[in-house]
């Protein structure tokens, strides 16, 4: 007997693809709960990412981000991750049994135009990191794991939320 999917639908994607905005309008569009990942972690921490980051280095971040992800309990919602949450295998086969995982798929030069200072934004980067070396690392990752891929480039955020929808039909 197979288990049924849960009716979510997680967004996955570098920094910047539109996770949390794309997000809400979708939980609008289809009368669904939003849940920002990134925000339950700041919440339950009292922290910024960025200062969990600096103040307690990646892997204690990936920590708390792994136990966060790997515990959410949804039903009908839209879920927005981190764009590092694809880096636990336990957070990603939680979502895949709860959901569909959308990947909001851009190309690096879309991705470096939209992030200004990636240390604000709370970006888990190694030390001597570039943000091309992170997204070369992540792009296998996303494919991985995602159900539906959809192309954002050259997209406005509504035009980009049709594509998702029309995907989800």
């Amino acid at each position: 007997m197979t288990s049924q999917k849960g009716n979510n639908y997680i967004l996955i994607g570098m920094p910047g693809a539109g996770k949390s905005t794309i997000g809400v309008l979708l939980a609008k569009a289809l009368g669904a709960e939003f849940i920002d990942t990134d925000l339950v972690i700041q919440q339950k921490t009292g922290k910024l990412l960025r200062d969990i980051i600096s103040q307690e280095g990646n892997e204690a971040f990936k920590k708390i981000e792994e136990e966060v992800n790997a515990s959410v309990e949804a039903e009908n919602s839209v879920i927005a991750p981190g764009g590092s949450a694809i880096y636990s295998p336990k957070a990603m086969e939680h979502f895949k049994n709860i959901g569909t995982v959308i990947y909001l798929k851009l190309d690096y030069e879309t991705v470096a135009q939209r992030l200004g200072d990636l240390a604000a934004r709370g970006v888990v980067l190694d030390n001597g990191q570039t943000l091309s070396d992170l997204y070369h690392e992540r792009i296998p990752l996303y494919e991985k794991y995602a159900d539906i891929t959809v192309d954002a480039d050259d997209l406005k955020i509504g035009e980009a939320l049709e594509k998702v929808l029309e995907n989800l039909m």
